[in-house]
């Protein structure tokens, strides 16, 4: 049975083009273009009616949007430990090791995390996030180590990604940035939207952009860089990447928004904690990840 996801329109975003609010709305996970597409085909209503693709909202509209059917999954299960730090009937809390990509992607058809999930619950994941990325309600980098949150059902991923979407899902980290910050805290307020020259990147942006806040407070202060813990108000995209990279501060190894680093691969950056509401129990979880040893190791350098 198709699934229908119902949403209910905000005083703030009256006016707004309806394809590109739901465009922004993390728990639908649909992009601008292919919802104009299931509003051209009927299957996004406003208040019982179809709507054309141009069609500007008012406060208080209740939008319905039905999903496509889920695809017969494809995707082979391999026998890949994982790091489970929390398992119930709904949900899991994965650990993340550095360098494992979350889902299958151009380049990395196979050893995704996907796929160790694929062996270790069989068909027991959410289906929203389609055929690619079974039970995924939110993901990290590449080389970005860590807590991820993995939905085993359909109720509970709704469930989570409103808590997402209502910026009341705890998610903090740990990185190290170049240079000395002058305060010891502060937030980053600045939208963020793909790069009108390099699309593999994002940017700090006005144009075709979205809302992004980022909290951050000085653990330690090093000769040429700071570690720092981050605290995500919003998830865009490389969030963090962007917007310590906007400050003049990109993150250590960072390649893509600033330079390499001798002896690790990829960004200097951990996800510390997570806490959410527990999609059955309604009890608040919250989950703390150790840092690994390649980032003490990085410490350990800077220190000396």
């Amino acid at each position: 049975m198709p699934e229908t996801m119902s949403f209910l329109v905000p005083p703030e975003a009256d006016g707004e083009r309806l394809d590109k609010w739901l465009s922004g709305q993390d728990s639908l996970g649909l992009t601008r273009s292919s919802l104009q597409n299931r509003m051209e085909h009927g299957d996004v209503t406003v208040n019982g009616r179809t709507v054309s693709k141009n069609y500007r909202q008012k406060a208080g509209d209740t939008v319905l949007v039905t999903l496509p059917e889920p695809e017969s999954l494809e995707l082979q299960p391999e026998n890949i430990p994982l790091d489970i730090v929390y398992e119930d009937d709904d949900l899991l809390v994965v650990n993340k090791p550095k360098g494992m990509v979350v889902h299958p992607a151009p380049g990395h058809s196979t050893g995704t995390l996907v796929h160790a999930l694929l062996y270790h619950c069989g068909d027991r994941l959410s289906s929203i996030n389609g055929v690619v990325r079974p039970g995924i309600v939110h993901r990290i980098d590449r080389f970005t180590s860590g807590l991820l949150m993995v939905a085993k059902n359909d109720t509970a991923h709704q469930s989570l990604s409103a808590q997402i979407a209502a910026h009341s899902f705890t998610r903090e980290y740990q990185a190290v940035a170049m240079g000395r910050f002058r305060e010891s805290e502060g937030t980053i307020h600045a939208p963020i939207g793909r790069h009108p020259v390099d699309r593999k990147k994002m940017c700090v942006t006005e144009k075709n952009s979205k809302p992004a806040v980022t909290h951050y407070s000085v653990i330690t202060k090093y000769a040429r860089a700071t570690h720092l813990r981050l605290r995500l108000e919003t998830g865009r995209t490389h969030q963090i990447r962007v917007h310590l990279a906007y400050l003049g501060h990109p993150l250590l190894g960072d390649d893509v928004y600033g330079k390499a680093f001798p002896g690790i691969e990829g960004q200097c950056l951990h996800a510390a904690k997570i806490g959410f509401i527990h999609p059955t129990s309604g009890a608040y979880m919250e989950f703390e990840s150790p840092l690994p040893e390649y980032f003490e190791k990085v410490l350990r350098k800077l220190k000396s």
